[in-house]
């Protein structure tokens, strides 16, 4: 297999192949070229080649091109969905979401490379100007995760290559697929060879270590674990590299006595059950007040009872877990909770597919200090604890290292913003179940991660600051 995109060649990996498995039949769906370090320096070598002719391209041109492939994905919705719903598992719906969410950072990008910024004004003292312009940072090492696939690299590629940046992509190895179909889409919406390189491989380690070593390489962007984006900044913390970390989460859900249990349980099932909870701003831990805890989680289980688990294929709503590690892990997480008093509340039906499946459930009688609370849970698992206090609630809150997102739901939408203004977490949706926005600055407090994706916030990510001090 030629899956290795190198200045727009299509080239065998150099360590052979590798075999990407559908994490619900547990069928191999395709074999990818598997990359090495000498592959990711050889895509470095293309970046960096194609670097000055593309940093020097009109904002406008390319705009056109990210405007075209945005086209290009949506007039292929179906293909990749289907493609995402194969090495992902994600149902078929979320799919579909996932690439409408992905095509939409072309465009806002696009938009927003053509929209001029900097500065011009006089110093303090009188007698000079001072003018403040931006630079592309250089080529820029991309490392996405398997949960997104689509939109986690196209929400990196598009305000990388809007800010004049080239870039060089790792995508998981769970998931290749779906990036080297959005880069073939690039390709042939005329972005030049050499400005996108994807690297797939076993050995990712190996990769992007060759990516931090390389002085060539100016910016790393990665999204995944807290502890890997650990081991990756120390690595770049060598060469004072220019580092965006979107790492994990932990995320509470609030409900409070006046809110409207209707939305709150809409919001729920978007915010848990979203890609089957595998998500870094999945609502992981429920915070319901016990005036209403009953009715929530009555509520609650009734719509996970209905829920339908199974492969993408046969219309279900949940898929599997990427892998038997996390099918372990959730297990472990839910067993433990049970052993320390938690039950069991309401539970959808089991799949009958051979994949690593994890029956959507609801615990009551979770407590606070419970490892499914303080863990990142990233499965269809819904603890729900129950609060009387405010301030014992902020308490627990935000008692953890993590602060990606969080969820307020609350009558009193002023109420709502006093104590989402006190929650340690970059992102908070209010009386919504959904932060996540090309429009809005992605990223969070804490270990969460470093820098914003997204917004404008999210194209300055890829620029330098400049200055010149102008005699007048």
């Amino acid at each position: 297999m030629n899956d290795v995109l190198i200045d727009g060649n299509w080239l065998e990996g150099e360590r052979g192949e590798f075999d990407v498995v559908d994490p619900a039949t547990l069928a191999v769906v395709a074999r990818v070229s598997d990359a090495g370090p000498a592959d990711a320096v050889a895509a470095v070598d293309a970046a960096a080649a194609a670097l000055p002719a593309w940093s020097a391209t009109a904002p406008r041109a390319r705009a056109d091109l990210l405007m075209r492939t945005r086209e290009l994905m949506l007039r292929d919705t179906e293909e990749l969905a289907a493609l995402i719903a194969s090495e992902n598992g994600k149902s078929l719906v979320d799919a579909r979401g996932e690439v409408g969410y992905a095509a939409e950072f072309f465009r806002w990008f696009a938009e927003e490379a053509v929209r001029p910024h900097g500065d011009f004004g006089s110093s303090p003292a009188g007698g000079t100007r001072t003018v403040v312009t931006h630079h592309p940072v250089g080529v820029a090492a991309l490392v996405t995760p398997w949960n997104f696939p689509a939109a986690m690299a196209t929400r990196k590629i598009a305000p990388a290559l809007a800010a004049g940046c080239t870039v060089v992509l790792k995508p998981a190895a769970e998931t290749p697929l779906t990036a080297l179909a959005v880069a073939r889409l690039m390709h042939e919406a005329g972005i030049p060879s050499g400005v996108v390189n994807v690297v797939p491989g076993l050995d990712g380690p190996a990769i992007v270590k060759a990516w931090t070593d390389d002085p060539r390489v100016r910016k790393i962007s990665f999204t995944g674990s807290t502890n890997v984006g650990r081991q990756l900044l120390r690595q770049a913390s060598d060469r004072v590299m220019n580092t965006s970390m979107e790492l994990g989460g932990n995320a509470p859900f609030v409900v409070t006595a006046d809110a409207d249990l209707d939305a709150a349980v809409d919001g729920a099932m978007i915010a848990k059950f979203r890609n089957g909870g595998q998500a870094c701003t999945a609502a992981n831990r429920f915070y319901v007040h016990a005036d209403v805890a009953a009715e929530f989680t009555a509520r609650l289980g009734a719509r996970v009872e209905k829920l339908v688990v199974g492969p993408a294929c046969e219309g279900s709503d949940i898929g599997p877990l990427i892998s038997a590690k996390a099918l372990a892990n959730v297990t472990r997480l839910v067993e433990s909770a049970l052993v320390t008093g938690a039950r069991v509340a309401h539970r959808a039906a089991p799949a009958t597919a051979p994949g690593h499946f994890f029956t959507p459930v609801v615990l009551t009688g979770v407590t606070a200090e419970s490892d499914v609370v303080r863990e990142e849970i990233f499965a269809p698992v819904a603890p729900i604890v129950t609060w009387t206090s405010e301030a014992e609630l902020l308490a627990q809150v935000n008692d953890t290292e993590f602060g990606l997102a969080a969820y307020v739901f609350a009558g009193d939408l002023g109420a709502a913003l006093k104590l989402a203004e006190r929650i340690e977490a970059g992102m908070v949706g209010i009386n919504r179940g959904l932060v996540s926005d090309p429009s809005a600055p992605f990223g969070g407090f804490k270990q969460s991660g470093i820098g914003r994706e997204g917004a404008r916030a999210g194209l300055e990510e890829y620029t330098e600051t400049q200055y010149f001090s102008v005699a007048w």
